[in-house]
């Protein structure tokens, strides 16, 4: 999967895959120097699926804001 197509605006739609745990691709606002980058099993660009299982502390409040359609990405 391209690095490009897993770059995910933090307040675009949400994807099928996305949940309160995980994300489809990476929502962080600066990838490169985001904590977790890289990280096999964990970062969404070293995972063949493309999830991102270790998401910024905001994510679980702005998933919700999201799936109440609180926001337009």
């Amino acid at each position: 999967m391209s690095e490009k197509k897993l770059r995910v605006s933090f307040s675009a739609p949400l994807n099928e895959k996305d949940t309160e745990t995980q994300t489809y691709g990476c929502r962080a606002n600066n990838p490169e120097i985001y904590a977790n980058n890289a990280i096999q099993g964990i970062c969404a660009f070293t995972s063949e699926e493309g999830i991102c299982k270790r998401l910024p502390r905001a994510w679980k409040k702005q998933f919700n804001l999201l799936k109440e359609g609180g926001l337009n990405g």
